[in-house]
C-alpha cells in the first residue's frame, strides 16, 4: 500500500524544513549563478546583493526551532499515514514512531 492516506502531503512539511535549513546553511554565502537573476551591472552597483542574507542570532534560533518542530510534525504525519493506509499495524506504528522520534533527537 505504501501510504497515501494524506496524499503524500507530509512531504511538503519535510520540504519546508529543508528549505529553512538551506537558508541557515547558506547565510552570507555567494548566491549560485541560478539565484543571481540580475545583470552584472546591477551586482557591480550593489555587490551585497550577490550574497545570501545573514540573519540575527535570534532569528537563527527561531529557524532552528521551526526545523525541529517541522521534522517532528513530518514524522507524526508519515507514521499516521502509514497506519491509516494499512502499512503499519498498531504495534509497528508505536515502535516506529518511537524509533524515529528518538533518531530525530539524536540527529539534532
Amino acid at each position: 500500500m505504501s501510504g497515501g492516506a494524506f496524499e503524500y502531503k507530509q512531504f511538503n512539511i519535510k520540504q519546508i524544513s529543508e528549505e529553512i535549513e538551506y537558508e541557515l546553511d547558506n547565510q552570507g554565502k555567494e548566491k549560485s549563478k541560478e539565484e543571481q537573476w540580475m545583470s552584472n551591472e546591477y551586482y557591480e552597483k550593489f555587490p551585497e546583493e550577490k550574497f545570501n542574507v545573514t540573519y540575527s542570532k535570534e532569528i537563527q534560533e527561531h529557524f532552528k526551532d521551526a526545523i525541529e518542530t517541522l521534522n517532528i510534525a513530518y514524522i507524526y504525519a508519515q507514521r499516521i499515514d502509514r497506519l491509516l493506509s494499512g502499512d503499519d499495524g498498531y504495534e509497528s506504528f508505536l515502535s516506529r514512531l518511537k524509533e524515529e522520534l528518538n533518531q530525530n533527537k539524536e540527529d539534532e
